[in-house]
């Protein structure tokens, strides 16, 4: 079995790729997109971290957090917001994959991919990158024309901010676009 480790940095900024197990698309119902904000609010009450970025497709998310200055205890954050995410999905009606044996003995539940895919963010350029991946993600996928389009995104509460234009990457009424290319982040955002 292979043995994954996980960075220790305290007080570290994170990007992170969570996913459904076998990419089912259900965490943009209103119902679910209810439950994600319900696990990562209890979770941030009983232990503080701060969401710098996130996106919510169908079928997966991506998210920057920033840690508390000495802790390192994303894992942990990670196992009860999707606790928490998945308690709330399936008590009202939500539908998980099959289990395998293995997932059964363990008592995990058909909704998440078991792990999820973390990088640190190393420098100011590092977090524009993700964050610019973050914004594009639902442009990437088919699911809009431009980032602003998708409701699901902080590029709107980034713009409010002025980090970005309101046009970042729009297409609209024909305007020629080449779209980003984010080759050097492969391997590092679990797509």
């Amino acid at each position: 079995m292979p043995e994954y480790r996980r960075p220790i940095a305290p007080g570290a900024t994170f990007f992170f790729t969570l996913v459904t197990n076998f990419r089912q698309p259900i965490l943009t119902g209103a119902k679910a997109l209810g439950f994600l904000r319900t696990a990562f609010r209890e979770e941030r009450d009983h232990h503080p971290f701060v969401i710098d970025g996130i996106v919510v497709l169908p079928e997966h998310l991506h998210c920057i957090w920033t840690l508390p200055a000495d802790d390192t205890r994303f894992s942990m954050r990670w196992s009860l917001i999707k606790g928490r995410f998945t308690g709330l999905f399936l008590a009202n009606g939500g539908t998980e994959t099959g289990r395998s044996a293995s997932r059964r003995g363990r008592g995990e539940r058909g909704v998440w991919q078991r792990r999820f895919w973390e990088h640190v963010i190393r420098d100011e350029d590092d977090y524009g990158r993700h964050m610019d991946y973050i914004h594009y993600n639902p442009v990437k996928h088919g699911l809009v024309c431009c980032p602003h389009g998708w409701p699901h995104s902080s590029f709107q509460k980034w713009v409010r901010q002025g980090a970005y234009a309101a046009d970042w990457m729009c297409v609209c009424g024909g305007r020629p676009l080449k779209p980003p290319s984010f080759a050097d982040l492969e391997g590092r955002t679990g797509e």
